[in-house]
Formats: structure tokens, sequence, C-alpha cells
């Protein structure tokens, strides 16, 4: 099995994520040495690289059937490293809305360069390791900038942060150039390839009314929504409300916010290990589906008992539970979503999967608020523990009547 190519494309994208990371801890602290005029304005900041993704993922897919990976890649590096030296020197909100958006675009470009990547590498005996692999690695960056960005904003100046990890992105440039294949990003695996156009939009309804395509776009939808939206936006909410503010925590006294980002830095953590090992158990005989639904049911049990953390200690357990099943659930969905593509159009089924991912990442906190509103974040939890039961019930029942449409 050839790793190489897997560990290099998440290396590169783990240092082109170190300054949007940064931002999520130093943006919020510091909103006003960016030229901020209200908080209101960092919200739109943090998440208008994520909605600038929806129009732009299609878009994206459409370069790279017309480019090679290198320079997709190449792209995609060279624009980070432009937007993460930004950040620290421009104070003003439009031009650091132009440069957040601008960074959804480089990522549009990062992460479909890495699933081809994988796909191109892998086997079907192989690409569940590989995908737990890369989406392990790249988590790193993530980590790695939340931290040392928050530890350095305090220590030194935000210009010299960014300048740290805008560098860093700079020199990732050559690693793209001698590791990330001149080649194709698609060569069409699909028997329904014509030469004329009209043909080809023929294919691309064949290809998107199979079973198998639509299942794994509306568990791409889904999964995200609840793992990225729902659960990420109200981690620290939940946190406050059953332990009201401040708490000990071996014998430290902490602060929700704190707490929330040590059960996020843990699992960042440990998916370098963690999602390669899953994603080598669903490469034997029995297949992703399986472990797909034992996630998505134990999943739905810590969920429901998330509410009823009483303690400092049940609470953690609860919520790191959690966070071992939807690394299951993310690194099995991705892996399924490889399986299909590979067997059909890698390019156009990873792009619509992206923008399914993207949808229900972006309105999963607009859901979650609009509940919360409504009904307490008590009743959200439950109702977002119905729903992966029914997810659950879906894929077992795939797994009973379809399971060889997409098992490896």
């Amino acid at each position: 099995m050839n790793k190489k190519p897997v560990i290099i494309i998440a290396l590169i994208t783990a240092v082109c994520v170190l300054g949007d990371a940064m931002m999520f801890i130093v943006l919020p602290l510091y909103w006003e040495e960016f030229g901020l005029a209200s908080l209101w304005q960092v919200g739109i900041l943090l998440s208008i690289n994520r909605f600038i993704r929806l129009p732009i993922n299609p878009l994206v897919g459409w370069c790279y059937l017309r480019m090679n990976k290198r320079t997709g890649v190449l792209l995609a590096v060279i624009l980070a490293m432009l937007t993460t030296f930004s950040y620290g020197w421009l104070e003003s909100f439009w031009l650091l809305f132009f440069m957040r958006a601008l960074w959804g675009v480089a990522w549009a470009f990062l992460r479909l360069g890495g699933y081809l990547t994988v796909i191109d590498t892998s086997t079907d005996r192989t690409r569940g390791h590989l995908v737990g692999l890369y989406n392990g690695l790249w988590g790193l960056g993530g980590l790695v900038g939340m931290l040392a960005g928050g530890i350095l904003a305090d220590l030194v100046s935000i210009q010299t942060v960014t300048n740290t990890f805008g560098f860093m992105a700079l020199i990732a440039i050559p690693l793209v150039l001698k590791y990330v294949p001149p080649v194709p990003a698609e060569s069409e695996n699909t028997p329904m390839k014509k030469d004329n156009q009209s043909s080809e939009a023929t294919s691309d309804k064949q290809i998107f009314k199979k079973p198998q395509v639509l299942t794994i776009l509306c568990s791409g939808l889904l999964i995200p929504l609840i793992i990225f939206g729902i659960f990420a936006s109200t981690l620290s909410a939940m946190i406050d409300f059953r332990l009201s503010g401040s708490f000990l925590f071996l014998g430290v006294t902490v602060g929700a916010a704190s707490f929330a980002g040590i059960i996020q830095a843990i699992r960042w953590g440990w998916d370098p290990f963690l999602a390669p090992y899953i994603g080598k158990i669903s490469d034997l005989k029995w297949g992703r589906n399986p472990l797909l639904v034992l996630a998505l049911f134990g999943g739905a049990v810590f969920f429901a008992l998330i509410p009823f953390g009483v303690s400092v200690y049940s609470l953690l357990f609860l919520l790191l539970g959690f966070q071992v099943m939807s690394t299951m659930m993310v690194t099995l969905n991705d892996s399924i979503a490889s399986d299909v593509a590979s067997k059909t159009s890698k390019v156009k089924v990873i792009t619509a999967y992206t923008v399914a991912v993207d949808l229900g990442s972006a309105t999963g906190p607009l859901l979650s608020f609009l509940i919360i509103e409504w009904m307490g974040i008590d009743v959200l939890y439950w109702v977002t523990s119905g729903l992966l039961c029914l997810i659950g019930l879906f894929w077992l029942n795939q797994f009973k009547n379809e399971s060889h449409l997409i098992r490896p």
C-alpha cells in the first residue's frame, strides 16, 4: 500500500489550515485589533468561507475536470498563503471578508484534491485506511493552529503569528511541485461516457439517479449537519448550561469555552491514530456499513444521554464517547463516498458530496439555535438523537438489501 501521496497531501492541507484555525481562537478575542466594529462581524468572517463553498464547489469540480491535480492543489496553497498573511495586516471588515471568502475557495480546491488523491492511490481494500489517515493528519493543522495560534497571540503580535503561518504555507509550495503529480484529476471510469455534450449531460443524470449515489449524498448532508453543525456549535453552550459556568476540573477552575476546547483538542489529537484504524477495520470482509450503523446508534445513545450529565466527569465521558462515534461516522461516511465515486465519476460525485457536507455544516448552527430558542437545548439534543437513529435505521436497511452496491 502506497501511503506517501496521501500523507503528503494531508500534511500540505494541514499547513494550509493553520491560519484558518488560528482565526477561530484569535478573532473573537482580539476583534478590535482587526479593525472590526462589533461582534456580529466576527461571526460573519468566521462563517463566510463555509457559505461561499456552497456555490463554489461545483465550479471547483468543473475546474478539476479541465486541469491537472497539481495545478489545483498549487492554486489552493497560494491562496491559503495569501489569505493567511493578510489576516495580520488588513484592518478592514470588507477586506477581511474578501480574504475569508478567498480562503473558502482555497479549501474547496484543497479538499477535492485530497479526496482525489485518496481515490487514485487506494484500492477497495485500502481505501478506508487511507481516508482515515488523510482526515487524521490534516486535522492536526486545526489542532496546532488553534493551540499554537492562541498561545502565540498572547505572547507576540498577531502579525508575527500570521506571518509565521503564512510562511509555513509558502514552504509547502515546493512539496506540491515535487510530490503532487501533474496528472489529469479525472479519467472517467463510467461506461456511460460519450464524446458529445448532450450525452455527457445524460451521463450526469444517470450517475445521480443511482441509489448508492443518492444514499451517500443524503448521508453526506445529515451526518455533517449533526457533527460539524449542531454538536460543534452548541458544545460550549451545553457545557455552560449543564455545569453553570466555571467549575473544577482536575483541581483547576475552567470555563465552558476552555472545557469545550479541551474536548475538541482531544479528538483532534486521537484522530491521526483512531481514524486510520477505523478505516483499516472497515476495509476487511465485513465492510463499512455495519460499522457505520454501530457508530450511528452509538452516537444516538450518547447524544440522548448528554443532557443528563450532571457532573463534569460524567459529561466528559458522554462528550468523548460521542466524539469517538463521530470519528467513526466521518471516516466511514467519507470512505463510502470514495467507494461510490471510484465506481462512477470521481470528480462529479465527490464534488456533489462536498456540496452536501458543506450545506449540512452550514445549516446545522442555524437550526440548532432556532430549536434552542423555541424548545431549549435539551430538546435539541434529544431530537438530534432521534435523527441519528433514523439515519442508522436507513443504513441498516441498506446493509440488508443493497450493501452489495457500495461494499468494498
